[in-house]
């Protein structure tokens, strides 16, 4: 059946819309969870603001375990605790369940990293000043990491396109979803071809607008 242009460009903009609305839900949950996250990863770790070896050694595990799972196989492996979350295990709504379990300790994970960059002098500093380490932790450690933060999360908001491509596998929605279903299975190439182009056209302006920010921050 031939495509009829002039009407599936409609789909094309569904779709389109589908993956933004999955990779800004999944970026927002990812991150409340991600964020506090890498922070307690970073001030319970053996010398820093909080130590604690007992919560580090089980959060780097679990961080560890989450990212070794690819994300395909976590699409398909938790689609009963989709089901139950939100009713069901296709469409976008259900495909942000699984980008969020997968995003929030990668994110987790990178805000660790940009933390670790901060000179320790910096909060000695602030240590000597008489901060609390809350104080350390959000006037010192966040402000300090902020431009690293961006460009992470800028990764991160990518990782999400790409894996919001791969939901369309088990039919969750967006450009993936579109790809599978007419450049795959019914080798429609032009649709192929239009998904690819609009993907790097969103990871593109993704990037630039991070690096953007970041630059922005980091003269400050």
């Amino acid at each position: 059946m031939q495509i009829n242009w002039d009407t599936f460009w409609l789909e094309i903009l569904q779709a389109t819309a589908d993956t933004f609305i999955m990779v800004g839900a999944a970026l927002l949950f990812a991150g409340i969870i991600g964020l506090p996250l890498g922070i307690a990863v970073v001030v319970t770790r053996p010398g820093h603001l909080l130590e604690n070896k007992y919560i580090f050694n089980i959060l780097n595990p679990i961080i560890n375990i989450f990212r070794s799972v690819p994300f395909i196989i976590l699409l398909v492996a938790i689609i009963p605790f989709t089901r139950f979350v939100v009713g069901t295990s296709i469409g976008t709504t259900a495909a942000i369940v699984p980008l969020i379990i997968y995003a929030a300790p990668y994110i987790g994970r990178l805000v660790e990293n940009s933390l670790l960059e901060i000179d320790p002098g910096v909060i000695e500093a602030a240590e000597s000043m008489g901060a609390t380490p809350n104080q350390i932790i959000f006037r010192v450690l966040v402000p300090e990491a902020l431009s690293s933060l961006v460009l992470n999360f800028t990764i991160a908001t990518i990782g999400l396109v790409g894996a919001s491509a791969m939901a369309g596998v088990v039919g969750g929605g967006g450009l993936g979803d579109l790809a599978i279903a007419y450049g795959y299975q019914r080798f429609e190439t032009e649709v192929m071809i239009v998904t690819v182009v609009l993907l790097v056209i969103i990871v593109q302006s993704i990037q630039s607008i991070g690096n953007r920010l970041s630059h922005i921050i980091r003269r400050r």
